[in-house]
């Protein structure tokens, strides 16, 4: 019996009292355009953040949250795939590497070193998200994030992503 494929948005958030809140949301299409399954997972301790290995911190969360989805066809995370064209890895290169699933990174701000990402204006935003991608080309990525369910910058899914792990319904 084949799966109906699945796509997966994942964000962590971190608490002022300690640990992690991972947040993920899983549809059948990559537009997001309609969630069809939501799940949040906590962890109690996380490694302390340390630039350039931001990854650390996130992937146990991730992993967490992760194990609740089963198979997933693509995942989009909040964040950059590759830090600079050159490949260094980021956390998006890292969830590539463990999941085994095609990564598209969505940042909000524009990194130094990442000018290889893709700018892509959503809605009637004038500030760009940066796409990054693992797994598939950057520009197939940056077309998917174009077409991402919802009117804001920032497509529906991640919102709802960031939400959750906040605690905000």
């Amino acid at each position: 019996m084949q799966r109906e494929p699945a796509y997966g948005a994942v964000d962590v958030h971190y608490p002022e009292a300690g640990g992690a809140v991972a947040a993920l949301v899983i549809a059948a299409d990559p537009a997001f355009a309609a969630i069809r399954a939501e799940h949040v997972a906590t962890v109690a301790e996380v490694a302390a953040y340390r630039p350039g290995a931001f990854f650390a911190r996130e992937l146990p969360a991730m992993r967490a949250v992760l194990a609740a989805a089963g198979p997933l066809h693509l995942l989009v995370i909040d964040g950059y795939v590759d830090l600079d064209p050159h490949g260094r890895p980021g956390l998006g290169a890292h969830a590539h590497a463990e999941f085994a699933v095609p990564v598209i990174g969505v940042a909000k701000t524009a990194f130094r070193d990442a000018t290889h990402a893709v700018e892509v204006r959503r809605g009637a935003a004038t500030r760009p998200l940066y796409v990054t991608a693992a797994g598939l080309p950057v520009e197939r990525a940056a077309a998917l994030v174009r077409a991402m369910a919802g009117p804001y910058r920032l497509p529906d899914a991640l919102r709802r992503v960031d939400a959750l792990s906040r605690g905000r319904s």
